[in-house]
């Protein structure tokens, strides 16, 4: 078994309201970036259902250079349901209720289950909006619960 010291956090920068299935997401990794298999070990719907992706046991695809001792975990959404004055994509928080309820529960399932990890965002590592939240703000007190 790998040993994890990291959690990460994306968002799948995709438009607030539209879900997208792992399938779709593979495809886009698969076909479009070349790689083997989708880049993050579980996904979270927007109704809250978190569902695997790329198996635990393997490597993920999701932040570069740290892929090998985490988990990346991606929710549906994170960027504005239409593009800006100048045809961008704006990153924007778009979780649910769901998927703050699903997060919160699986950060912490997480947690208990591997004693070494800490939690972070992608932006934490790149320079990238994702998961367009500030995931050391937003999760301080499990953070602090956990003494990491």
């Amino acid at each position: 078994m790998r040993k994890i010291d990291k959690i990460i956090l994306h968002c799948s920068a995709t438009r607030e309201g539209r879900n997208y299935s792992v399938d779709t997401i593979r495809k886009w990794h698969v076909e479009g970036r070349g790689w083997s298999d989708i880049g993050y070990h579980y996904i979270i719907h927007l109704n809250g259902e978190i569902e695997e992706g790329r198996p635990l046991r393997r490597s993920g695809a999701h932040t570069k250079g740290l892929n090998k001792n985490s988990i990346g975990i991606c929710y549906i959404g994170g960027v504005e349901a239409t593009r800006n004055k100048k045809g961008k994509w704006t990153a924007k928080d778009t979780r649910t209720e769901e998927q703050i309820a699903s997060l919160n529960y699986f950060i912490c399932n997480l947690m208990d289950e591997y004693p070494e990890a800490t939690l972070h965002g992608h932006n934490e590592f790149a320079a990238k909006a994702c998961p367009s939240f500030d995931v050391q703000e937003e999760y301080k007190d499990i953070i602090e619960y956990y003494g990491r």
